[in-house]
């Protein structure tokens, strides 16, 4: 891929969510916070605030936005196993990555967040049922989406931002 916002493609849904597909979406959320973690190894703070592309997020924002973004989803998951279709709340993800804690704080806060929250998040994942990972949720803007459509785009949503740091790192010869 050219585009640096899209390092690994757009989003695409898998045609089925059969076992197999499950278990390899489940498994690269397990894997995204050792892949984050690695991604950021050795970086200094000027590198941590440099942005991935022109007019993107620092490192820094993109380590704190994971956590964020993959907090929101974890609790959406609970939703829409204990309620009827929830609608859940979206929230404006460029403002949270303008905050202060995203811009400054250091990103070993958001390294261990995210692993607590995978590990938690992957025995959820792993206990769940084919008829609960076909539940759905209401998003008041983009419409009724199932847990196995949301399994595919968090696994997705990892490697994206990893990829935008290694291809970062990539590009400015940063080993």
């Amino acid at each position: 891929m050219n585009d640096p916002r899209y390092p690994i493609g757009k989003f695409e849904a898998p045609l089925a969510y059969d076992p197999g597909v499950r278990a390899t979406l489940i498994q690269q959320i397990e894997e995204a916070p050792g892949r984050l973690r690695e991604a950021v190894d050795g970086l200094s703070e000027s590198q941590l605030d440099h942005p991935y592309r022109e007019g993107g997020w620092t490192v820094r924002q993109v380590v704190h936005h994971l956590p964020d973004s993959h907090l929101n989803s974890y609790i959406r998951f609970k939703l829409a196993v204990t309620e009827d279709q929830p609608t859940i709340k979206p929230y404006d993800e460029a403002q949270w990555a303008r905050l202060q804690d995203a811009t400054s704080a250091d990103v070993e806060v958001s390294l261990g967040l995210l692993e607590a929250l995978h590990r938690r998040w992957v025995l959820f994942l792993r206990s769940l049922s084919e008829s609960q990972l076909s539940r759905t949720f209401r998003h008041p803007d983009l419409g009724t989406i199932s847990l196995n459509q949301n399994l595919a785009l968090y696994a997705w949503h990892g490697r994206h931002h990893v990829a935008h740091i290694t291809r970062l790192r990539d590009r400015m010869g940063w080993r």
